[in-house]
């Protein structure tokens, strides 16, 4: 049986008491409704009917329904109850305001009173005053005030617009739990990953799966940490990166800054220059985005890659940045070499020295005796006169003669000074203090400091430097190391220069000068430039590699030349003065020069003895041993 009610009174207090006198007394006595904080009160409706099919009875509610649960109002333009099921249907407009925090959005509602859980479809949306969600299906739990989408869904909060295929909102701690295609737009960045916690408050985004957020400029990628997608800071952890055009940086844990572009980066930092080909390793990393600027330290190493021989330079900190383009970097002047009319040519061969004044065809040959017994008590002493002529080598004529020519035409050209041309490349410098140490195949290194640059290719090493070249210890109070084509091509001792190669056991061909050029061909050393104060002291071997004899000499020139990393031929130039000495009565006292000094121990051996601490290094043999013992 339908029965119709005509009309009812617009006012909402009529109506209630109808309601309330007529069917809620009834209501109250069906099983399962006895609690009264479930029940559905109606305020307001334009019209009621009762709908009675199969023992079901419906009352239906048309135009401008207003109902109420507790402490939330439901508007609607219609809606049907069911009061055995205690479930709401509405349609159209429908807006549920939970205790005037929450408000909820859509054109279909379907809500079961006893649990409390609505269901909106069709343009639905719940906000807070501040945020926004939205999507094709919405539900939310008036109990547990959790807000959840599982059919894709959208919040938007001020610029910022998150999308995901399923969402879950916590309204009393303003958590937004995202899953599934999860992707955040803002003006500034742009952050995509598969799940995502976010405060729609602090607006904390915490990072729970892999992450990338992009602003355009900088990618940076995360597994797990917190960013502030309002501030732009951002912690992470798990081996995060964070990536710009030229460089990347990765660590166990970095925290950033975009406001300020710094990053913190602890624990096995790497960062790599890809443009500039260097990485940098290092406990503790600070990084300058905005500069491009960055300070290792705690065992930092910087590897330098090259065509051939990649270079491995470690120290207590290490520092590197950007030249910037209005900036000019100073390069040591290479003093001008003077060549004298004078020039005494001496070729070392197996079992002779050739002396030759060239010119006057006067050359002679001392003629070294390989069974020379040290019985013999005379020292033979050779005092070398000059000439006017310029010296030909015998055995290497057009190398030398190119060479000393080209030295007496022409002085060594100062280093040319490019900061004011145009260039647009932008040059990465380094600077390293304390326990500098360089190791390459070809060369290996220690000083106090150093500085080098892209911009000119020049490693300056500082405070008692000392680098070996194809076992060759080269040092001076400064070393200038030119790189061309990234291998090395010009090495400068200034000042106090000094080249000393181990002959044989406690044997040592020494040559030392004011100042030392040497030249690099296919990383080894090619030829070396003496000059000031040139000094030296060589051992001369026969065929079977036996001492024969030592040369002492001193001249204001010398020009040293290698082959095969060993010593073959030198040149003096500028009053040359040299005494021979047989091995076996060589004066022991007279053997090395006053600045002489080996500092073998210092070279490093490998790759590996830059990497950690030396402390470390020195730990290990020590408990091995105490095993052996045990």
């Amino acid at each position: 049986m339908i029965l119709k009610i005509q009309q009812l009174a617009k006012y909402g207090l009529i109506l209630t008491g109808i309601c309330l006198g007529g069917f809620f007394p009834a209501m109250a006595q069906e099983p399962g409704n006895t609690d009264s904080t479930k029940v559905i009160h109606i305020i307001q409706s334009d019209k009621l009917n009762v709908i009675t099919k199969d023992t079901v009875q419906l009352n239906r509610f048309i135009g401008n329904a207003i109902f109420r649960q507790g402490n939330t109002l439901f508007y609607c333009d219609s809606a049907l109850i069911n009061r055995a099921s205690n479930i709401l249907d509405a349609y159209g407009h429908i807006h549920i305001n939970q205790a005037d925090s929450i408000h909820i959005y859509g054109d279909y509602l379907h809500y079961e009173g006893d649990t409390k859980l609505a269901t909106l479809r069709d343009n639905a949306r719940l906000t807070d005053g501040k945020i926004t969600i939205s999507g094709p299906e919405l539900k939310y739990d008036m109990n547990a005030r959790i807000g959840t989408y599982e059919q894709g869904g959208k919040l938007v909060n001020g610029k910022s617009v998150l999308t995901s295929l399923e969402g879950f909102y916590y309204a009393d701690t303003k958590d937004v739990y995202f899953k599934k295609n999860v992707v955040m737009i803002d003006p500034e960045y742009t952050l995509s990953t598969d799940t995502l916690l976010y405060n729609t408050e602090t607006k904390i985004a915490t990072i729970v799966a892999p992450t990338t957020i992009n602003d355009g400029k900088t990618l940076m990628y995360a597994t797990s940490g917190e960013y502030n997608t309002e501030s732009g800071q951002g912690n992470f952890d798990s081996r995060p990166t964070i990536q710009d055009s030229t460089a990347t940086i990765t660590a166990d844990r970095i925290i950033m800054d975009k406001r300020t572009g710094f990053a913190y980066a602890t624990g096995n930092m790497i960062y790599r220059d890809t443009a500039q080909k260097m990485t940098l390793l290092s406990n503790y990393g600070t990084v300058n985005q905005k500069e491009k600027t960055i300070l290792a330290t705690q065992h930092p190493l910087m590897i330098m890659e090259r065509q051939k021989d990649t270079l491995y330079v470690s120290a207590d900190t290490l520092f590197s940045g950007i030249v910037k383009r209005d900036t000019s970097t100073k390069k040591p002047v290479i003093v001008t070499p003077i060549v004298d009319s004078t020039l005494i040519g001496i070729s070392i061969q197996k079992d002779s020295i050739s002396i030759d004044s060239a010119g006057k065809h006067n050359a002679f040959a001392l003629k070294l005796d390989s069974a020379l017994k040290p019985a013999d008590s005379t020292i033979k002493t050779l005092a070398i006169k000059t000439d006017s002529t310029i010296a030909k080598d015998t055995t290497r004529k057009a190398r030398v003669s190119a060479t000393d020519s080209a030295l007496a035409a022409k002085p060594l050209a100062p280093l040319s000074d490019t900061a004011q041309q145009k260039d647009t490349t932008e040059h990465r410098y380094l600077m390293a203090w304390h326990n500098v140490r360089i190791f390459s195949d070809s060369l290996q290194g220690v000083a106090d400091s150093l500085y080098y640059t892209s911009k000119d290719s020049i490693f300056r090493f500082y405070k008692q430097p000392v680098l070996w070249a194809t076992g060759t210890q080269l040092t001076g109070d400064t070393i200038f190391l030119y790189i061309k084509n990234q291998t090395a091509d010009k090495i400068l001792l200034d000042q106090n220069g000094l080249i000393v190669k181990e002959a044989g056991k406690e044997l040592y061909n020494q040559i030392k000068g004011n100042q030392i050029t040497g030249y690099f061909a296919g990383e080894t050393l090619d030829w070396m430039h003496v000059d000031g104060n040139a000094e030296s002291i060589y051992y001369i071997k026969d065929d079977d590699g036996g001492f024969i004899s030592v040369n002492k000499t001193l001249s204001g020139i010398i020009n040293i030349y290698f082959r095969n990393s060993e010593l073959h031929h030198v040149t003096f130039i500028k009053d040359p003065e040299g005494t021979m000495y047989p091995f076996t009565q060589r004066p022991l006292d007279q053997l090395l020069l006053e600045t002489f000094h080996w500092e073998i121990k210092r070279r490093p051996k490998t790759k590996y003895e830059l990497m950690g601490s030396v402390n470390t290094v020195k730990v290990a043999p020590e408990k091995t041993e105490e095993k052996e013992n045990q």
